[in-house]
């Protein structure tokens, strides 16, 4: 295994594993090559992902496939059958995106998900995927396995052919490492569940009385049917999955991997052992935005958690039980910690068909978590754990039962055990929502586009002639926009008859022409036969100033969400100077948002990784230099990049525009500025300047006026000086200042990147800028030694009158350099001295200002050992915890200092960067006095007396209140609420007049 993890990490495959290494450390594994063969197992390719598109559109997926796949030394002939009863037809995916928007499409065909068994071997069973390599589960006897790609490509098996074939990665359920406490430990509630949710009870109850005859019809027929042929059973499944499941395994693979983790959970329900033909449908897939998955999820505490989840499936179902995407049952699936540390699941006993009940929630953790939703589901169904006290099947759990009370990451051979099929009998037959069968429909066919059959190519020939092609002279960013061609002869001319390719043609790898855009197409987009209405109105601007978005859409009749257009609005600059809207959404957070149960100072930060990341919003702390995804989106209109001043963020994606202000125009800037300029109005403004240190401090070098473009600031030789620039408009010194360490790292101040570079104390300082205020570069000294820079920048001819050259012209004949003193020692122990020169006048031998030396060579410093005392290791100091800021209930925290401190000489401390203790830093705030408040019973006056004479009542209010003002538990008993009173007798001839209770009183 060593070997092979060295080769894994040689061949930089390791990075590519998807999410084994991300969730999971494995004590085992293998490296593998699978193939594609023939029924006898002879070799016929190396290329095992399904096809994709042919040139009419279609996919040439077979119904059976055979694989040959080595695991572990031992070769095995996969047989497998299409699972085609995976997907209900219609099944849609929705992307509930942040401010209540959603974004409908297909989901992905179940033409590539299959079933099937190990050939030659007894009791298996296969669960893969061949959507892009092979990816799933395969059982043989006591052990199962995984695998998966080493890597995500999306090109189907046209990429894969010609090839040695493509590495997989292979191990044992029993390989996955983890923690050993409460791993993999399943729950479910005992007593009373989901109370909170008896008003969405009530709410159903008037659904399920509607269709009380048509259950009756059902339980009839099945009663037939149980005397005729065992019954199939549909459990139509609504997958809710938030953001955390959705990230970590990337938008371009949730959907592949969602049905290949469901493809296994429905093979599990295939197991013979279950006694029931079940088969897991999907007919609605949900992925969540961060907000509503944060609000869901009430982290340790999985009671709440159900609840939610359960009343958030519930309000999303569809109110017509003939609708393709009315559900039966809800999985969802979530990475956040919503129990006990290894909670795996949590789930209501009995339920299915339930309108509040039929709910799980399961913690995702990669293909083993199919066992976790299937046994969650199993509780639904009325199945209770295996041994005491919920059942006698206690023996059946060192062999693998899947309703084992620990949810098993590593089977010895799963299956159901017997009293899990008793107990799935006892209630499997009232289920009467399990009897649709959502394939039981006659759905019309897609419709094909005409373009599909024919190539650009083919279409330049129709257009203009024999051998003409699509013209490749030059590259459009949308080849749908306009068809263009020219002929082999002069491949440079290029002529369009002004109209786009037809429909249906492709543009791209999996994307086509449609409406005079390059896009994927997807049943919503194909079925478009009905009327498309009126654009709407722009709406309102995404900003007031400095560049928004606004959008207008349209609807069809046939398709569930509209089409949109966008366009740029209010660009014009800010009032209020230097605005960067990116700091601006991070400054946002500061008031309520805790990292390490620590408020921070959040500065912009653009992720340098990926230009998938743009339009994602990344923040770094300014205390720690922490950078913290925040988990959601930049507002429309945000800038894309700090190196690019127009292209903007809308949705999501980074939309390209030119500097014309026009979307997709590629309209570029010269180097001073110009939109579509020829560098002729530029200026380069460079030279190099030498400075000494006047004196310990900040010392001004070089001023580089607003508006400067491609700055490159470098030093000429290491000097223990460190370069740092000052913003003149606010006077912050936002490089270097005096309490940071000069490391390299890049630098956002105002809407301007800054890229520093320390390189062994040779400093380099760039940016592209534009300058958006004048800058103040400065030296901080160490030391009197000479620093010599170059500077280099690009100006717009009008701004040349700006600069003004300050540098003093002297007769360096009348004055010499002189040796003055040692220098400050640079450090508090193991530091430097150096001799420090000054100018002086040669006529008489006086001091004068340095200045007037700057052209003269400077002597070469002499350094010498200071303080030569033992450093010592910086180490955490902690303070006294506080009192707690509450005496009682759930809201009490107590804080403390935490300082990072490095002694010195004399036994002084001094403070220094949280970044030099080596030891994780102590907790500075922990939860206190978390007990329930003492209450009291409370009580108020008594009211007057029911009559005016005789023998009445009197009342008080009496309520249990605790310290807090809230309520709480009062153990003594409660004081009375209700007394006799007696007053006068009333005469013979008196009625007693009894006051008038305003609630049953009429006028």
């Amino acid at each position: 295994i060593g070997l092979l993890s060295r080769f894994l990490v040689a061949c930089g495959l390791f990075d590519m594993v998807g999410n084994i290494p991300k969730s999971h450390v494995l004590r085992e594994y293998g490296v593998v090559r699978p193939v594609n063969t023939d029924a006898e197992g002879r070799f016929l390719s190396g290329a095992v992902s399904a096809p994709q598109l042919d040139r009419d559109g279609t996919a040439r997926h077979r119904e059976t496939l055979f694989y040959n796949v080595t695991v572990f030394g031992r070769e095995l002939h996969l047989h497998l059958r299409l699972n085609s009863r995976l997907v209900a037809p219609g099944a849609k995916v929705e992307w509930h995106e942040e401010g209540n928007q959603t974004r409908y499409e297909p989901l992905l065909e179940s033409d590539c998900f299959y079933v099937g068994e190990v050939t030659n071997v007894r009791d298996t069973s296969v669960a893969l995927s061949n959507c892009d390599g092979l990816a799933g589960m395969i059982r043989m006897g006591r052990e199962e396995f995984f695998i998966e790609p080493l890597e995500h490509r999306g090109g189907g098996a046209g990429e894969e052919e010609g090839g040695d074939g493509r590495h997989h990665i292979v191990y044992r359920s029993s390989a996955i490492k983890r923690p050993h406490v409460n791993q993999t430990v399943d729950s479910y509630p005992q007593g009373s569940v989901l109370g909170g949710l008896m008003d969405l009870q009530a709410l159903s109850s008037g659904v399920q009385q509607q269709h009380h005859k048509l259950n009756q019809t059902r339980r009839a027929r099945a009663r037939r049917q149980a005397h005729e042929e065992p019954e199939l059973f549909n459990m139509e499944v609504l997958l809710g999955v938030d953001y955390s499941v959705v990230h970590f395994h990337g938008r371009e693979n949730i959907q592949k991997y969602l049905l290949t983790l469901m493809n296994i959970v429905n093979e599990i329900y295939q197991d013979g052992t279950l006694g029931a033909h079940i088969n897991v449908v999907l007919v609605r897939i949900i992925m969540l935005c961060p907000a509503k998955s944060l609000s869901l999820i009430e982290l340790g505490n999985p009671s709440q958690s159900l609840e939610n989840v359960c009343r958030w499936a519930f309000l999303q179902q569809k109110e017509d039980r003939g609708d393709a995407e009315y559900h039966d049952h809800a999985i969802f699936l979530t990475r956040q910690e919503f129990g006990p540390s290894g909670m795996q699941g949590y789930a209501p006993v009995t339920g299915m068909c339930h309108p509040v009940r039929s709910c799980t929630l399961n913690h995702e953790d990669g293909f083993s978590s199919a066992f976790v939703v299937a046994h969650e589901t199993g509780h639904v169904l009325g199945m209770e754990h295996d041994g005491p006290p919920g059942n006698e099947c206690g023996d059946e759990v060192p062999m693998g039962s899947i309703m084992a009370p620990l949810v098993q990451a590593a089977f010895h051979r799963f299956h159901w055990s017997r009293c899990s099929q008793e107990e799935l009998n006892k209630y499997l037959n009232s289920y009467d929502c399990l009897r649709d069968d959502p394939f039981d429909h006659d759905w019309p066919a897609l419709p094909q586009l005409p373009g599909i059959h024919y190539s650009m190519d083919e279409q330049c020939r129709f257009d203009f002639g024999a051998g003409y092609t699509m013209c490749t002279a030059y590259s459009t960013y949308d080849p749908c926009t306009q068809l263009w061609c020219s002929h082999p002869d002069n491949p440079f001319f290029c002529k369009t008859k002004k109209g786009p390719p037809i429909d249906g043609t492709t543009c791209a790898a999996g994307k086509h022409c449609f409406k005079g855009y390059c896009m994927k197409l997807t049943p919503d987009i194909l079925r478009q036969d009905g009327a498309w209405g009126q654009w709407s109105n722009f709406g309102s601007c995404s900003r007031t100033c400095g560049g928004g978005v606004r959008f207008r859409t349209r609807q069809n009749s046939r398709c569930l969400s509209p089409f949109y257009e966008f366009q740029l609005c209010n660009l014009e600059e800010c009032s209020k100077p230097l605005v960067d809207f990116r700091e601006e959404q991070c400054k946002m957070w500061e008031p309520y948002f805790e990292y390490d149960n620590t408020k921070h100072h959040w500065l912009p930060y653009e992720h340098p990784d990926s230009k998938s990341t743009r339009c994602e919003l990344y923040c770094q702390s300014k205390e720690t230099g922490d950078v913290v995804a925040m988990n959601r989106m930049v507002h429309d209109g945000t800038r894309c990049s700090y190196k690019d001043s127009y292209s903007i963020c809308v949705r999501g994606d980074c939309e390209h525009v030119g500097c014309d202000n026009q979307i997709a125009s590629d309209m570029q800037e010269d180097k001073c500025g110009i939109c579509g300029g020829d560098n002729s109005s530029c200026k380069i403004i460079k030279g190099n300047f030498t400075r000494s240190a006047k004196k310990e401090g900040f010392l001004k070098i070089l001023e580089i006026p607003q508006g400067a473009r491609h700055l490159l600031i470098q030093e000429f030789k290491a000097t223990p000086h460190i370069l740092a620039v000052k913003n003149q408009a606010t006077g912050h010194l936002f490089l270097n200042d005096e309490n940071e360490f000069p490391e390299s790292r890049t630098v956002i101040e105002k809407g301007v990147e800054w890229e520093y570079h320390n390189n062994d104390d040779m400093e380099t300082i760039q940016t592209t800028g534009p300058l958006r205020y004048t800058v103040l570069v400065m030296m901080r000294s160490h030391g009197d030694s000479k620093v010599t820079l170059s500077y280099k920048y690009f100006l717009h001819e009008e701004l040349q009158s700006s600069i003004e050259n300050n540098l003093v012209q002297e007769d360096t004949a009348y004055f010499e350099w002189a040796l003055k003193k040692w220098s400050h020692c640079s450090r508090p122990c193991g530091g430097k001295q150096y001799t420090r020169f000054g100018c002086r006048r040669k006529s008489d031998g006086k001091m004068v200002h340095r200045t007037l030396c700057v052209n003269i060579d400077k002597p070469r410093a002499i350094s010498r050992n200071c303080s030569q005392k033992e450093c010592s290791q910086p180490v955490w100091i902690t303070g006294d915890w506080q009192e707690c800021s509450s005496s009682c209930g759930k809201t009490g925290y107590q804080t403390r200092s935490v300082l990072c401190l490095q002694p010195i000489a004399g036994g002084d401390q001094r403070t220094i960067h949280s970044k030099y203790c080596n030891d994780d830093r102590p907790e500075g705030r922990r939860p206190c006095n978390r007990q329930l408040c003492f209450a009291k019973w409370e009580v108020g006056p008594w009211s007057q007396c029911s009559v005016t004479c005789g023998n009445g009542t009197q009342e008080r209010q009496v309520l249990c209140n605790s310290s807090d003002n809230s309520v709480g538990l009062c153990v003594e008993t409660k004081p009375i609420t209700l007394r006799t009173c007696q007053l006068v007798p009333c005469t013979g001839l008196d009625c007693p007049i009894r006051k008038p209770n305003l609630l049953n009183s009429s006028t």
